[in-house]
């Protein structure tokens, strides 16, 4: 959200500059009228439009976050389970963001409405007739002049002469309906009163209301008797943003100065395309705002790329074996990058290649998670599509594993491999796909039935509250090795007892005997 409002105000203030540079001394002023009100609107809408070919043009950079790895066991690949959502209720924490916003809007509605029950007691205080489909207000002791809506606030004071002059002016702001132009800034403000830039555009267009009246009035009046009539009356008027004011200090002069302009020229009304290149950098920013960063100073990749021959041993290569711990290397301390494994199934080959995360992960691989000894993890993406797939990864294992002089000789295997996976005795009756699902649907179910949702209310908890539990099903169907990750420790412990209480599995098969398997489980703890 901040990163939003700050490309909102960035084209906001964009859009005045070139006003301000190019166009506000330009007599069309029913274009830059048009101007004032489509560009805050373009601000807020643009950050939402992602251009097709801006897009192509620059990659996508929907960063994926990787849970941190917690186990320290040799390189395996781990079953990443579905994310199991947990609904708690939880105490009420203030957020001091949200009470700000809203203290600001009340105090800016506060002031809109005490301005408005000031109209409303001028309106009240004075008398009323009709003129011309005008409502006049004839406000006592008081020179005062300006419109709301089809209203005219006008002082006793003025001379007959100054209020058909006047009223001449206010008529052509209530039927163009300036009026509403001032009440949809008003609006804004409200909303976005923290946004200076609102109160700037709102200035600017009430300003160009009195050139779009003025330019009327002349048209049937001398410029001259005008000019003085503008000069030599008394300036008492209270401001009031959301009003049409004939006499306001800061703009008699201006006025002045663009009466006396000679028309601009048609050629001038060209400038108005600037609003075509300033809106494609901005559409062109939006596309690739996120990848500026993650792409500045951009390591060359191909450095860590090599092939392997399924089944063969990276120590008999002692040049592949540099690359590979390079490799490795890398992407263990970069996590915004990831492998990609190609299985070539014609050559027997494996091609180990680094890309950055925001690439795109051509269709058919399948996502797995490498662990180090030391807890560190990235992750790789292989195409398991081949009848063979299970041979190419357990030929790339064993390659993998025999450089590994951590190795313990446990019996975990890679899921992507394993013949027959760990399952609930219930789900045994099943096969392939179906007691894979069964088992999966019974471990989220048990993890929502037995996780204590009561820490929301003990610990204050608000939103949702991720929790990563790593754990290991054994060769004897029981659950071992479990580590957790979360903000709170409490959470943490309440994730690994629950974990440590799952049922006893059947143990999963590799060439018909029990071996042990990696899982991850993702947990989202979500309090009301």
């Amino acid at each position: 959200m901040i990163h939003y409002i700050l490309q909102v105000l960035f084209f906001q203030l964009l859009f005045l500059l070139v006003y301000d540079l190019f166009l506000k001394k330009e007599t069309f002023f029913n274009y830059n009228r048009l101007y004032l009100l489509v560009t805050p609107i373009l601000a807020f809408a643009i950050p939402w439009l992602r251009l097709e070919f801006l897009v192509n043009a620059v990659p996508e950079s929907a960063r994926l976050v990787i849970p941190q790895a917690l186990n320290n066991n040799p390189e395996i690949y781990v079953q990443n389970l579905p994310l199991v959502v947990i609904n708690a209720e939880g105490g009420w924490t203030p957020n001091w963001w949200l009470i700000t916003y809203l203290g600001g809007m009340l105090i800016t509605l506060g002031l809109f409405f005490y301005k408005y029950l000031h109209l409303k007691k001028l309106s009240e205080a004075g008398s009323h007739y009709y003129e011309n489909d005008l409502r006049i207000i004839s406000v006592p002791n008081s020179k005062i002049a300006y419109t709301f809506f089809n209203s005219v606030y006008l002082g006793e004071e003025l001379s007959k002469k100054e209020k058909e002059q006047i009223l001449s002016h206010e008529l052509v702001h209530v039927k163009q309906k300036h009026t509403y132009d001032l009440i949809f800034f008003e609006i804004l403000k409200i909303l976005f009163w923290f946004n200076p830039l609102v109160y700037v555009y709102q200035s600017r267009i009430a300003g160009v209301h009195e050139f779009i009246a003025d330019n009327e009035v002349v048209k049937t009046v001398a410029k001259k008797t005008y000019f003085e009539q503008l000069l030599n009356t008394a300036f008492n008027t209270k401001d009031i943003s959301f009003t049409n004011q004939f006499f306001t200090q800061s703009l008699i002069k201006k006025r002045i100065v663009m009466l006396q302009k000679n028309p601009s020229k048609s050629t001038s009304k060209f400038k108005f395309l600037m609003l075509i290149p300033v809106m494609l950098v901005m559409l062109t920013y939006v596309a690739c705002s996120e990848d500026i960063s993650s792409n500045e100073n951009e390591p060359n990749l191909d450095q860590y790329n090599y092939s392997l021959k399924k089944g063969e041993n990276l120590n008999d290569d002692s040049a592949k074996s540099q690359t590979h711990a390079k490799y490795e290397d890398f992407l263990f301390n970069n996590p915004e990058y990831v492998s990609w494994a190609t299985i070539n199934y014609e050559s027997d080959m494996i091609d180990y290649s680094v890309h950055h995360e925001s690439e795109r992960v051509p269709e058919g691989y399948r996502k797995m998670e490498v662990s180090s000894p030391g807890g560190k993890s990235y992750t790789m993406y292989m195409n398991l599509q081949s009848p063979d797939a299970k041979q190419a990864v357990a030929s790339e294992m064993s390659a993998r594993q025999a450089d590994n002089s951590e190795y313990d000789g446990k019996d975990e295997v890679p899921f992507a491999v394993i013949d027959r996976a760990p399952t609930f005795a219930e789900c045994d009756k099943w096969e392939h796909d179906v007691r894979a699902n069964c088992t999966t649907q019974k471990i989220s179910e048990y993890v929502s039935a037995n996780f204590n949702t009561d820490l929301g209310k003990e610990l204050g908890l608000t939103g949702v509250n991720r929790v990563i539990v790593m754990f290991r099903i054994d060769d004897t169907g029981n659950i071992q090795d479990i580590k957790s990750r979360a903000a709170h420790p409490e959470l943490e412990k309440e994730a690994e007892r629950v974990i440590a209480s799952l049922p006893q599995f059947i143990p999963g098969e590799q060439n018909g005997r029990p071996v042990s398997v990696m899982y991850s489980l993702p947990i989202a703890f979500k309090v009301d």
